[in-house]
């Protein structure tokens, strides 16, 4: 069971950017869903099932009206406590068509607004968040050699800039042996059990 008694409303976001349901970054997603099902109200978002362009100019991301999928997304968002994100590191980086969904989504006016002086008002505020991300390599490895300098810079420049926080990380290494899969989503499904 949870660690609170009071029910949240979660959002779970598969952010792999290949719909087949045999990766590892879904089966995290559904293990922590699965584990948070039992007290809290979970909703699921499959970045690759969604249908939007990729941002190409300032004027776009400032002024046109978001596409039918990016609308529903920003909704899910909204009605959230609580946002979990699962992808796996490409490039040493979130996947493309994650970066393209969360510039989409996180466009002025709904993540935040800016006032004549130049001052941001961060709009998403009262939402926590969990980001678990997975790679090939040690998790020391990404930590230390690499500083995990992307995840850095999702929590830092796109997660606390719009206000959601606190933001708890989550670094999966070794993901191709079984052996540590198994282990991580039983760890995940835990997580999801004690979401506060």
């Amino acid at each position: 069971m949870s660690g609170t008694s009071d029910p949240r409303r979660i959002l779970v976001i598969n952010g792999h950017p290949d719909p087949e349901p045999d990766h590892f970054v879904a089966a995290l997603a559904d293990a922590y869903a699965a584990g948070a099902a039992d007290a809290h109200q979970v909703d699921r978002l499959d970045i690759a099932r969604l249908d939007f362009p990729i941002m190409r100019s300032p004027e776009a991301w400032q002024h046109e009206t978001p596409p039918p999928d990016i609308a529903a997304a920003q909704a899910q968002i909204l009605a959230a406590g609580h946002i979990a994100l699962f992808y796996p590191l490409w490039l040493g980086d979130v996947p493309a068509l994650l970066k393209g969904f969360l510039e989409q989504v996180l466009r002025p006016g709904f993540s935040h607004a800016q006032n004549a002086r130049g001052f941001r008002k961060p709009l998403l505020a009262g939402r926590s968040a969990l980001v678990v991300v997975s790679m090939g390599m040690p998790a020391l490895a990404y930590k230390v050699y690499y500083r995990a300098h992307s995840l850095k810079s999702l929590e830092r420049n796109i997660l606390k800039f719009c206000g959601i926080g606190p933001v708890e990380t989550l670094v999966i290494g070794r993901v191709d042996d079984a052996g540590v899969r198994q282990a991580w989503l039983e760890r995940v499904r835990h997580l999801g059990e004690t979401t506060p």
